[in-house]
């Protein structure tokens, strides 16, 4: 059941959906905006990017929102952000040229810290570590293969990462497989000790695969939808402590089809075995989060779906439009950003 709200004079629109025990209420909408990049530092402080150079900080929990300008890049598509702390973001413009910019004053000035005039650069993703210094970034195939690079230093400066010889190296592909720009969340950095690989990446289009991108141990074909310019893998994310991942994904271009989306992996061997989810996302998901070790969280442009049991099986919650959910870094609040300008909090119960 849903209901609106409109505080007349107030400072955003507020509705709610529930379902099940969880709501979605909305934070803001109605803006030309896309919103592809959220981090949530903790229950208070959360900052999101997108199109026409949008980005929006909260220091309140969502209560109120601050649009923050870039100057000079008003017209940029910022698809990923990392946010280190209240006053420090690191924000990525996919291409034309690819940038990465950088703030410590909460917004007030901006930073260049990365730039590629490269001809075909596109920056689909980024990563920040646990200790907060170490960043990756990466991008559509250059010459065979994908682009990455790394920050030691919480993105004040970039290092290329060249390109193995090795015949199978995992980052070189065929120009018909990339990675989708979607939700920020397709490459993941692993605790080196608990899974020997410091990064995990998903690729989709004439293949979707799993990808080590720098040890070459694995390179795998995924039980999913691929094949087509719209298909495959859009997202992973890794829990440390079961040495699981779950990956979503589908066809944005048919939304609604709700197979070959999600797929489940188990690194407790080593190399990674896949399953197929009993009952799987109820549609194309863009983005997938563990909230803990059984609890997930998915969405996209046809909804979101929750699973409580690891992500056998999920249940879904909402049929509103969102590109990204992320859960806070140190805390438990989850927030949502999608197109429409829309920005939302996932209440749990």
């Amino acid at each position: 059941m849903r209901f609106y709200k409109i505080i007349v004079g107030g400072l955003f629109l507020f509705s709610t959906f529930s379902a099940k025990s969880q709501r979605i209420q909305i934070l803001e909408s109605g803006k030309r905006v896309s919103f592809r990049g959220l981090s949530v530092v903790n229950d208070q402080v959360f900052w999101g990017c997108g199109s026409n150079g949008s980005v929006v900080r909260s220091i309140d929990g969502g209560k109120t929102l601050e649009w923050i300008p870039v100057p000079g890049y008003e017209k940029r598509d910022f698809r990923d952000i990392e946010a280190l702390n209240a006053n420090t973001a690191v924000i990525m413009a996919v291409a034309e040229p690819a940038v990465i910019l950088k703030t410590t004053d909460g917004g007030k000035n901006w930073r260049k810290v990365f730039e590629d005039t490269t001809k075909g650069m596109f920056l689909d993703a980024m990563d920040l570590y646990a200790d907060n210094q170490k960043m990756i970034v990466v991008g559509d195939p250059i010459e065979g293969k994908l682009f990455a690079a790394m920050s030691y230093n919480g993105g004040d400066s970039w290092e290329r990462i060249p390109a193995s010889n090795h015949k199978e190296d995992a980052r070189k592909v065929p120009d018909t497989e990339a990675m989708f720009a979607s939700s920020g969340t397709n490459v993941k950095l692993i605790n080196e000790k608990d899974l020997n690989t410091p990064t995990l990446l998903v690729t989709g289009g004439s293949k979707a695969r799993l990808k080590d991108l720098y040890q070459n141990n694995f390179n795998d074909s995924l039980p999913m939808m691929q094949g087509g310019t719209s298909t495959g893998a859009n997202s992973i994310d890794y829990w440390n402590k079961t040495k699981s991942a779950v990956i979503v994904g589908g066809d944005f271009s048919k939304d609604t089809i709700a197979r070959d989306n999600c797929v489940l992996v188990s690194f407790k061997k080593g190399k990674p075995v896949f399953s197929k989810p009993s009952v799987p996302p109820h549609g194309y998901r863009s983005c997938v989060i563990y909230l803990n070790e059984k609890e997930l969280v998915t969405c996209g442009t046809s909804g979101i779906d929750v699973s409580s049991d690891g992500g056998e099986t999920w249940t879904l919650i909402s049929k509103e439009s969102f590109h990204v959910v992320q859960k806070a870094r140190n805390g438990k609040a989850v927030f949502l950003a999608g197109g429409n300008g829309r920005i939302a909090q996932l209440i749990l119960p």
